[in-house]
């Protein structure tokens, strides 16, 4: 199926699901969400926002991507989506290094779905820095410019910084997304067992947090 196919089916699934679930959605602490026992910071100030834990390996990461494209672009001027790759284990580091690295070229909006389509859709092995240029100069990258991101400093800070905040967000499965710094939702939950309804419940955290920025 074509990828553009695959997104419009996913997006009429997140809109026909969140619409049906809309009415009986009531979440619970313990059963639709968790709360964090340390709040942790988030920034910008005065905004909502979001965190995705992923992992570009991880299938239920690559069938969240076209849902969570769908969604950002809906959402309001005082919430914000934040992305952290995870590294269950060592060999995965590069794959958080790549992440950050087509940040820092301006190029994740362009190529994000595009890497989950490859590993999953295509079965291309992107585990290795050399396997990763190869990729993104197929796709109109420099292979010099992503070297240079990929081996910088900033990147390999960016990397050990989401491992942290992995540690900090206690996260033991991938998508997860946290709202705030203090919520955390993920499709393993007995009230969101689906994608489209940790989003619905995404939704409903940050109206709660909304509501208490106000008090």
């Amino acid at each position: 199926m074509k990828r553009w196919l695959i997104r419009f089916v996913c997006v009429a699934l997140l809109g026909f699901q969140m619409g049906a679930h809309a009415a009986t959605l009531n979440l619970t602490e313990g059963q639709g969400y968790q709360r964090l026992a340390v709040p942790q910071p988030v920034s910008p100030q005065g905004k909502i926002v979001v965190t995705e834990f992923f992992w570009y390996n991880c299938p239920h990461c690559a069938a969240m991507e076209p849902l969570l494209e769908a969604w950002a672009k809906t959402l309001p001027a005082d919430v914000v989506l934040k992305r952290v790759p995870v590294a269950f284990a060592p060999q995965f580091v590069d794959q958080q290094k790549l992440y950050y690295a087509l940040q820092a070229l301006g190029k994740v909006g362009q190529l994000q779905g595009a890497v989950f389509d490859a590993i999953h859709q295509q079965h291309i092995t992107l585990m290795t820095e050399s396997q990763m240029a190869n990729w993104v100069q197929s796709h109109g990258v420099s292979r010099k410019a992503f070297v240079q991101a990929f081996d910088s400093f900033g990147v390999q800070m960016d990397a050990k910084r989401a491992t942290q905040m992995v540690s900090d967000y206690q996260i033991s499965g991938v998508p997860t997304l946290a709202v705030q710094g203090t919520y955390t939702l993920s499709a393993s939950m007995p009230q969101t067992p689906s994608n489209p309804m940790v989003l619905q419940g995404v939704d409903a955290m940050i109206a709660k947090v909304r509501a208490g920025m106000k008090h």
